[in-house]
């Protein structure tokens, strides 16, 4: 008899924490699903050089100094005019707490990233470290560090053309109208991880999140 209810109460037990274990399951599953995916949207591009030489602050190629005109050039013949910039990209965190829903904290885990240029694929990365999106309607700001030869990927427009490029995305008056983003982001929530099933192309005319 004691054998019996030693027996009965570990089988008790065991379909009660079945029970709870897939109750929680559920619950997080639950959660998962009604989470907002995280949003992004390139926002700007800084301290654009181009073989050595500060083109943020040039409007047009006749505003080069003589010798930043030299150092360009002289690159280009070497076939070689490596950029250096900044893509800021805005995360938006949806679940802020608004239209009756709850404020869930988020971290941007993951970021594999491609870099397009006018619509050509260049140099690919990820974030090196975690970053805490908070539960707010405030964006959080992810800076990309950008370093590549724009001849690798531009020789054949020429050196006006590459030169022009650059102006366009990082003089004076460029802007990121050039300037998308190929993402797949991994975030991590209070009930698990949240893994995008497709990529994210992040322009900087609207928040993107699928």
């Amino acid at each position: 008899m004691n054998r019996l209810r030693t027996g009965l109460f570990a089988g008790l037990t065991t379909l009660f924490v079945f029970v709870v274990g897939c109750a929680d399951i559920s619950n997080i599953t639950n959660s998962l699903t009604s989470l907002n995916k995280m949003e992004f949207k390139v926002s700007g591009l800084t301290g654009m050089r181009l073989a050595g030489v500060d083109v943020s602050k040039v409007s047009d190629p006749t505003k080069l100094s003589i010798g930043d005109a030299l150092a360009l050039t002289n690159a280009f013949q070497k076939r070689s005019l490596p950029a250096s910039f900044t893509v800021n990209v805005d995360a938006r965190n949806p679940n802020n707490g608004q239209s009756g829903r709850r404020s869930v904290p988020l971290t941007l885990n993951g970021f594999d990233w491609r870099l397009i240029l006018d619509d050509v694929p260049t140099i690919s990365g990820d974030l090196a470290n975690p970053i805490d999106i908070p539960g707010t309607t405030a964006a959080t700001v992810i800076p990309l560090a950008m370093n590549l030869d724009l001849y690798q990927f531009f020789a054949s427009r020429g050196y006006d053309g590459i030169l022009n490029l650059a102006l366009a995305l990082g003089g004076v008056n460029g802007s990121t109208a050039k300037v998308k983003i190929d993402a797949k982001p991994s975030v991590g929530t209070p009930f698990g991880t949240m893994t995008y099933p497709n990529r994210l192309t992040i322009v900087d005319k609207e928040f993107r999140g699928s």
